[in-house]
């Protein structure tokens, strides 16, 4: 009987997705398994980090994400029966019985795994997740491991963008159509949402994730009416009590008076448009929100959502406000406002003027930039290609490479320098100044002892030797902590809502400086002096001596 390691909890196994199982790899990572277990390499034991070299979307911090996924994949590793029949199908036929038998039996069980706290903004080089066990399980995580982290940081890098460029603004996903795959556009919406996002208009999202829920209707609906005969239903009972009224009726009698107020001819009004909007208000009363732009903005879509809006509130009912889906959104949200703003005043209606005016319309993180440098009136966007496929970035970068093998260090080298590891199993710590700001993050040799308040500590560029500094730092943080031992959970996994409260906490130890989109600070990671030195010379006594001749 095992006994459970005194710093993990017993939890229950995670429910994870199904499509992220052993198989979800590289045919490499198994011939490479194989090749491990043929050379007598299977009990020994390796370090893995997984980390990135360079900040996504010409910025200078990344958001930690996927790690809930990680934790649930270890949690569940193991081959089915029908696994290894198909591994035995793809691989060489010479290949021994013994090996596949060998594979049925492998968990993670002796796998730990140590990560930073997902939603925690994190910068190049700092391992985001390492890893240590059994070489074979190891290297068998690495293009699962990554697939899962890669595009979760860089989904929730790139709503953190967004939300900071949108500043108060509401922000909606509704990428779902454009997402790569069912699979992509499920993770878009969890990680935008994990990244400060307001809502999504995917619907399993909200059924899974606890994701608030949105839409209005599409243009279709709009054109799919022609004239009022097309409307079944015409009448519609009070909010609190009395008989059903003529919602129709009371929408074309306030369509005349707004024709006068907005000097429009009624020529110019769409019927159809008037029909969609009140079947739509007679079907959702409570929600009534409309697209304005099938036809003209000004002449018509405005006009009809009034008469509308209106005669709901005659009812009892109060309109949501209009979604903008093309043309001048700066200028059209101010037409609209004004429209709300006019009626407000003539009809005494107080929440008229404050009707929430939506934009869509392939919207960036430029395009927001852009409409905050001018007067426009919109309180919130729905965002949907730009996005969910993070076309500034299409992939972030992560990479797992071993920084040790039974105990004894290992290095990549390369002719470029940024691609080079630092070899052995790494701490990492983050230092902050008396303002509360993170200083800088400093990886250490985990024989090394922690960095303590108030004290004085040299870090240094891992490559470069004339840039070092001294840190006092005023708090010091320990971001690598064991979250899976044993063939366990170490600890309860976090919410989404827990993990998105963790994003906006983590960014505001950040100066603004580093935040910012055009021209940001870098933040600094440094290593320690003794890592340093441990790291050149492991790099001389590997790097071959040339010869000129």
């Amino acid at each position: 009987m095992s006994l459970k390691p005194a710093h993990c909890n017993e939890t229950k196994k995670a429910n994870h997705n199904g499509i992220v199982q052993p198989l979800l790899t590289d045919l490499y990572q198994i011939t490479m398994a194989y090749a491990y277990w043929k050379s007598r390499k299977d009990q020994s034991l390796a370090v893995f980090d997984l980390f990135f070299r360079k900040n996504p979307f010409n910025g200078e911090f990344t958001i930690f994400a996927g790690l809930e996924e990680c934790l649930k994949f270890l949690d569940g590793f193991s081959y089915s029966t029908s696994d290894i029949e198909y591994i035995r199908q793809i691989l060489p036929s010479h290949i021994e019985d013994e090996f596949y038998q060998y594979l049925s039996q492998l968990t993670a069980k002796d796998i730990k795994l140590f990560a930073i706290k997902e939603g925690t903004v994190v910068f190049p080089r700092i391992p985001l997740i390492r890893v240590e066990g059994p070489l074979i399980v190891a290297q068998l995580l690495e293009t699962t491991l990554l697939n899962l982290i890669n595009y979760a940081s860089l989904m929730a890098t790139n709503a953190v963008r967004y939300k900071m460029a949108a500043g108060k603004l509401k922000l909606f996903e509704f990428g779902l159509r454009r997402a790569q795959g069912p699979d992509g556009g499920l993770s878009a919406s969890k990680y935008s949402y994990m990244g400060g996002f307001d809502g999504t208009s995917n619907v399993l999202a909200g059924k899974l994730f606890h994701i608030p829920v949105k839409g209005t209707h599409a243009h279709s609906y709009i054109t799919s009416f022609n004239n009022f005969d097309e409307i079944s239903t015409k009448k519609l009972a009070p909010k609190e009590q009395g008989a059903p009224r003529d919602l129709l009726q009371l929408a074309i009698e306030y369509r005349k008076e707004l024709i006068s107020i907005f000097n429009v001819l009624l020529s110019e009004v769409n019927d159809g448009e008037l029909a969609a909007f009140v079947s739509f208000a007679i079907a959702l009363p409570n929600s009534f929100m409309a697209l304005v732009d099938t036809y003209d903005v000004k002449k018509s879509g405005l006009i009809n959502f009034c008469a509308t809006a209106l005669a709901l509130h005659d009812l009892g009912y109060q309109a949501l406000g209009i979604r903008l889906d093309s043309g001048d959104l700066a200028y059209l949200s101010c037409v609209a406002r004004e429209y709300f703003r006019k009626i407000s005043q003539i009809h005494n209606i107080p929440y008229f003027e404050h009707l929430t005016i939506m934009a869509s319309n392939d919207i960036n993180e430029e395009t927001i930039v852009s409409l905050n440098e001018q007067i426009h009136c919109i309180d919130s966007f729905g965002i949907g290609t730009h996005l969910v496929t993070c076309q500034k970035q299409p992939a972030l970068g992560c990479v797992y490479k071993m920084v040790e093998l039974n105990g004894q260090p290992r290095i990549k080298l390369s002719q470029d320098v940024g691609k080079v590891t630092i070899p052995g199993r790494k701490n990492v710590y983050r230092l902050y100044g008396e303002a509360g700001y993170a200083l800088i993050d400093i990886l250490q040799r985990t024989t090394e002892s922690a960095p303590v308040e108030g004290k004085k500590v040299l870090c240094r560029h891992p490559f470069q030797e004339s840039k070092r500094a001294f840190v006092t730092p005023s708090k010091v943080e320990e971001l690598l902590q064991i979250r899976f031992d044993q063939g366990r959970l170490c600890k309860p996994l976090e919410s989404l809502q827990e993990i998105r409260e963790t994003v906006e906490e983590s960014l505001k130890i950040l100066r603004s400086d580093i935040k910012r989109t055009l021209n940001p600070t870098p933040y600094k990671v440094s290593v320690s002096d003794d890592l340093y030195h441990y790291l050149h010379t492991l790099w001389l006594a590997n790097a071959p001596i040339g010869e000129l001749s």
